[in-house]
């Protein structure tokens, strides 16, 4: 198996966890009780997806994750839109709308492709991701384009990668708007984290992904003396 397919579907896993942990954030705080419902079943929709890709990797070849996903934040290989906790609205809308479109549209190409693995285990997730995309596209509609809209765009198509022109047509087709114009340099792309922004994602979310701040909870616990 080519080491392309692993080093994508991680890359795809990675998005998705931090997805997942963005939306789970908003599940308290968006304009609405019905879209503070669909924080959470998207929040929890995309960790089940992420944990389903991630265990695609063993049967893929070679295992791409190292040693260094302990300790450097850096290797995880999500989009730049994903690296700090959204502070606005618009970029809970932009996420949905443009970058989990983007995921779904990457998971179509795989589940119509030639690795069987991928081909039957991720078939279930385009279902469950087309409320992900009524939910978002609605969003969009009623906020329009706006800077994180562009830029979740745009990171989008980084994401699909230099080769990635059909990928951008279906993207832009299912959005039913016109692409905006972007002045790509690939030249700065990193086909592993598939990105052109450095950066990694922010110390505490790393700490959560790698299950430090319950290993620190338990150390505290063990450390208080016991009352009586």
């Amino acid at each position: 198996m080519s080491a392309a397919v692993s080093d994508l579907v991680l890359s795809l896993a990675d998005c998705k966890q931090l997805l997942g942990l963005r939306y789970a954030e908003w599940c308290s705080a968006t304009p609405t009780l019905e879209a503070d419902i669909a924080a959470a079943a998207m929040g929890l929709d995309d960790l089940g997806h992420s944990r389903v890709l991630a265990g695609c990797l063993s049967e893929l070849g070679p295992d791409p994750r190292g040693p260094e996903r302990e300790s450097d934040p850096a290797a995880y290989r999500n989009v730049a839109f994903l690296d700090d906790t959204w502070t606005e609205w618009e970029q809970f809308v932009a996420a949905n709308a443009i970058l989990d479109t983007a995921f779904s549209v990457m998971i179509e190409s795989l589940v119509e492709g030639k690795v069987e693995i991928l081909r039957t285990r991720l078939r279930k997730m385009l279902g469950e991701e087309r409320f992900h995309f009524l939910h978002g596209r609605s969003w969009l509609n009623e906020l329009g384009m706006s800077p994180a809209v562009e830029q979740a765009w745009l990171e989008a198509v980084e994401w699909f990668g230099p080769d990635g022109g059909k990928l951008r047509r279906k993207l832009a087709d299912k959005l039913e708007r016109a692409e905006p114009k972007f002045d790509l340099d690939w030249s700065k792309w990193d086909p592993v984290r598939r990105r052109t922004r450095p950066g990694a994602i922010d110390r505490h979310t790393f700490d959560m992904l790698r299950g430090l701040e319950e290993r620190r909870y338990d150390i505290a616990r063990a450390e208080t003396p016991a009352r009586g």
